[in-house]
């Protein structure tokens, strides 16, 4: 048997703490990072990095404001070198009751 799957079709993924938007269009982008931040709440994750890439930086700043009015949020910075610098952004989230 053979599905197929149509334009429409959902996909699910498994979500890690880490978001790569790397494959979402520009306009999804503030969209996807709310709807992750709901998800890294829901499974009580104290830090996720969100990976926006580096180019003009048009995505990093999307990102930035959209953490910065976040009242799950408590600090967001550049990631370190090694797990993607300027082109990441490390997110604290405040801590929700089990």
């Amino acid at each position: 048997m053979h599905d197929e799957l149509g334009p429409d079709t959902p996909i699910e993924l498994t979500l890690t703490d880490v978001l790569d938007l790397h494959s979402f269009p520009p306009s999804e982008v503030a969209d996807v990072v709310r709807s992750y931040l709901e998800v890294a709440e829901e499974n009580h994750w104290s830090q996720v990095r969100i990976i926006h890439g580096k180019g003009r930086g048009v995505q990093r700043q999307t990102v930035r404001k959209i953490l910065e009015r976040d009242p799950r949020v408590t600090a967001f910075a550049d990631a370190p070198g090694s797990a993607g610098g300027w082109g990441a952004t490390l997110v604290t989230l405040r801590k929700t009751p089990d």
